[in-house]
């Protein structure tokens, strides 16, 4: 790996970048990318949003995106392609080259341009700030080890997705693969938050040493994204490495599930011209109280024409208009967040009812600045465990990247959150054998499709352990092997058709050594406890040994 590190936080609702120039064996010094200065704004990210014209060109990125998006009017915008939030159209599927994602407008654009163009802005922004800020530095990308952050509970194809985008962005090369580290998010805001001392967080009711500095300390870091919420459990190991407890897990209850009520809401009250005051409601939602927004002119012209505007006001719940304002309680700016406060309740409840000695909740990401968030989980698990947020906790995650960039192996293992397998054959035993997976060939008669388990649900997993499955030639003059990778939930399944079974990838192996016919033997070693599985061949005749491409985006 490189000594500088670049880490990206491709966020659904905001994006940004931190890089480290420092050495190895010294400490990191984060420096934090600045967005928005000519909107007379400072912020760490900027929004997910693209724009395209008509001929799917790349145009702008964040702030300037959505402006001149506004800017547009008629045809202009109608020929455009403006995607936002778009990194959701990830969550919850299984993902393909060929899959396509929706515009604001309705027009469709493969996703995989979509975000290879935002992760091209990126890297591109990030080269030049740091040329910026080195005299005379020149800097490319195959300089750095890249870091890029993906939910936990995305599926492996989305993770494989973000690789290739990353991979046709100019991040790194089919040869240097090994320079890009998929971080996931919750264990980032770990590797950050365990090295906080008390005063790096907004409620300092801890002992006052840093995590790591506890071994056997048991906590849950909450990743509160602007799409999902995002959970893992960990447990501080003697030297400060970390061991998960619990599988990930999470929902799609993130902060846009606020901004969306907040949405049925105004177009409650106004038919259209919604959009440009929600810039506005991302500070509003962070605090507890009464707020007022002052609307647009437009806005205000809009609701006069409906009726007369103090009267139509006097049937709308929990708020009421002020010559241009709209004030809502803070009863009904509460009621925004119940779904997501809800699912955040019931996927806390399912962690803490386990057997476990969780100490800490710690809340990262920028939906975790909101003061409703964070008193509803005081109050719902306050008298179980502490609950503590870093000071900026949405910079945790990007500035845990850089740490893991630095260290990998800072996650010693993790829960494998399935049960994986090969499809394989072995003699017929009728007292075991279904009988309609008999068949037959010259040594006699076989079984097929039989789940040979390599790992099982819930079991640690080393970071660095591999998992190995020996591949024997059906021909004397094969010189490739695909074999498809399955998984399920339950513990033993006997057979890969069964219910609950799946086929997620295909490994394809180079099997270049024909002289010794079907006595060629090669051995494939499978990682499962890392952030992405990788698998290694070893041909046992030559000792070759080369990396094998597993492809989950073929389902």
């Amino acid at each position: 790996m490189h000594d500088y590190i670049i880490a990206k936080d491709f966020g659904t609702a905001y994006s940004g970048y931190v890089f480290s120039l420092t050495p190895k064996g010294a400490e990191i010094d984060p420096h934090m990318s600045r967005w928005g200065r000519e909107f007379g704004l400072d912020t760490p990210k900027a929004p997910t949003c693209i724009l395209f014209n008509e001929d799917k060109e790349f145009i702008k990125f964040g702030y300037e995106a959505k402006r001149d998006y506004i800017r547009m009017r008629g045809q202009e915008a109608r020929k455009s392609y403006f995607f936002g939030n778009f990194k959701m159209a990830l969550y919850g599927k299984v993902i393909s080259r060929d899959v396509e994602i929706k515009a604001a407008n309705g027009k469709s654009m493969k996703a995989l341009k979509v975000f290879t163009e935002a992760l091209r802005y990126l890297k591109d922004d990030a080269l030049r700030t740091i040329a910026e800020n080195t005299a005379g530095g020149k800097f490319i990308a195959s300089d750095f080890t890249w870091v890029l952050t993906v939910p936990a509970i995305w599926d492996l194809s989305a993770k494989q997705f973000m690789r290739e985008a990353a991979t046709q962005a100019g991040l790194v090369t089919e040869r240097t693969q090994h320079h890009l580290i998929i971080a996931l998010e919750p264990e980032a805001a770990s590797a950050w938050c365990m090295k906080l001392p008390a005063d790096g967080f907004i409620t300092q009711n801890h002992d006052g040493r840093s995590l790591d500095q506890c071994p056997g300390t048991q906590f849950i870091v909450m990743d509160c994204g602007g799409g999902t919420i995002d959970i893992t459990v960990h447990e501080v190991l003697h030297g400060g490495a970390l061991k998960e407890l619990h599988k990930a897990s999470g929902n799609d209850l993130g902060g846009q599930t606020v901004d969306r009520k907040f949405k049925e809401f105004l177009r409650e009250i106004f038919s259209h011209g919604v959009q440009k005051i929600m810039y506005e409601f991302m500070f509003l939602k962070q605090v507890d109280d009464d707020v007022q927004i002052v609307f647009p002119y437009n806005l205000g012209t809009l609701a006069q024409e409906r009726q007369e505007i103090e009267r139509f006001f006097e049937s709308v719940r929990g708020a009421s208009w002020d010559e241009g304002s709209i004030n809502i309680s803070k009863e009904t700016l509460r009621s925004f967040f119940a779904e997501s406060l809800k699912g955040i309740t019931d996927s806390l409840r399912e962690i803490l009812n386990k057997d476990l000695h969780i100490e800490y909740i710690l809340l990262v990401g920028g939906y975790a600045e909101s003061q409703i968030l964070r008193q509803h989980v005081i109050d719902q698990f306050g008298d179980q465990c502490k609950v503590l947020c870093p000071f900026r906790p949405q910079d945790a995650i990007m500035k845990g990247a850089l740490e893991f960039g630095r260290h990998p192996a800072v996650v010693a293992s993790r829960k494998s959150a399935f049960t994986y397998g090969f499809a394989v054959a072995e003699e017929f035993d009728p007292s075991k054998h279904r009988v309609d997976k008999k068949f037959t060939r010259c040594w006699g008669e076989g079984c097929c499709d039989i789940f040979r388990k390599l790992v099982e649900e819930g079991e640690d997993v080393g970071w660095n352990d591999t998992r190995e499955h020996i591949l024997i030639p059906s021909e004397a003059n094969q010189t490739r092997m695909k074999i498809s990778l399955y998984r399920t939930e339950r513990k033993n399944p006997k057979y890969v058709d069964e219910v609950g079974v799946e086929k997620i990838g295909l490994f394809e192996v180079d099997m270049p050594y024909t002289s010794s016919g079907i006595s060629q033997r090669v051995k494939l070693q499978l990682r499962f406890g890392s952030t992405e599985m990788t698998s290694t061949a070893v041909d046992l005749v030559s000792g070759l040994k080369r990396s094998v491409k597993v492809d989950f985006m073929t389902r």
